[in-house]
Parts: structure tokens; C-alpha cells; sequence
């Protein structure tokens, strides 16, 4: 059985980097491209009963996670992977990409970090971080 690797990707650059490295490095797994929404962007608050957001900006954010996949996939497939795996999520990003990794027989989690330091990584805290300290899988965090 061959190995299932989790790549969340959001759109940045250190997202396509850590899809490069999981695919240079893990050419015979299945590379699971994962993407969360977060509705905290659409003005969603927890203390609200319904969300916020619109199914237009909804719509648009589905649109805009396919369209990276593609890009990525293409990344992946030139690597060599053949299996590609496309999952769109809604929820808080770190805990999504946690849960998801333990109810879903994921066997590492790579991702990219943001490499924000100082008074940024501490008001913004750090996805990547946060992943690392949760995972029950191992995390490895390209720069």
C-alpha cells in the first residue's frame, strides 16, 4: 500500500514549493492536494448562528482552490506521481488539516510555512506551528 501524503495548499508560493518537494520526495504516494476555507475571511464569527458569508464568495473560493489544483497536479505529475488526490474543506485551517490527516489514514502531513517571525508570527500566529504541535502523523515544513 503506498503512502498517502498530505499537501495543504493555500495559494501562496511556499504551497507550491512544499507540493514540489512531497512530489520529488514521495514519488510513488498518493499526494492528497488539500485546501481549507476558511469562513473567518467571509467576516464569520463563532459567536454567530448563521454564517456571513455568500454563496457567491463561497462559489469563488471553491473556483479559485480547483484552479490551484490544477497548477499543482501538473507540478505533482511532472515529478513523476501518478496519484493526485483534489479535497476542498471548510473550517479553521490548522484544526481541518489535523482532523483531517487522522480520519483519513494520512501518513505525513507537508506543508509550507509563511517564515513570518517577530510581532507577525505572534498577532498571526503560524499555521505550520500549530500543525506540528497537533499532528499525530509526522509534519515536515519546507521553506
Amino acid at each position: 500500500m503506498s503512502k498517502r501524503i498530505l499537501v495543504p495548499v493555500d495559494g501562496s508560493e511556499q504551497a507550491a514549493v512544499a507540493t514540489a518537494f512531497a512530489a520529488e520526495n514521495f514519488p510513488d504516494a498518493t499526494l492528497v492536494l488539500f485546501h481549507v476555507i476558511n469562513p473567518a475571511e467571509a467576516g464569520y464569527s463563532a459567536q454567530a448562528s448563521v454564517p456571513s458569508f455568500s454563496e457567491e464568495w463561497y462559489e469563488q473560493k471553491q473556483t479559485e482552490a480547483r484552479e490551484r489544483f490544477d497548477e499543482l497536479a501538473a507540478v505533482a505529475r511532472e515529478a513523476g506521481v501518478e496519484t493526485v488526490e483534489r479535497v476542498v474543506e471548510v473550517g479553521r485551517p490548522t484544526k481541518t488539516i489535523v482532523e483531517y490527516a487522522e480520519e483519513n489514514d494520512i501518513d505525513q502531513i507537508v506543508m509550507g510555512s509563511h517564515g513570518r517571525s517577530g510581532m507577525s508570527r505572534i498577532l498571526l500566529g503560524s499555521v505550520a506551528e500549530i500543525v506540528v504541535r497537533r499532528a499525530t502523523v509526522p509534519v515536515t515544513v519546507v521553506r
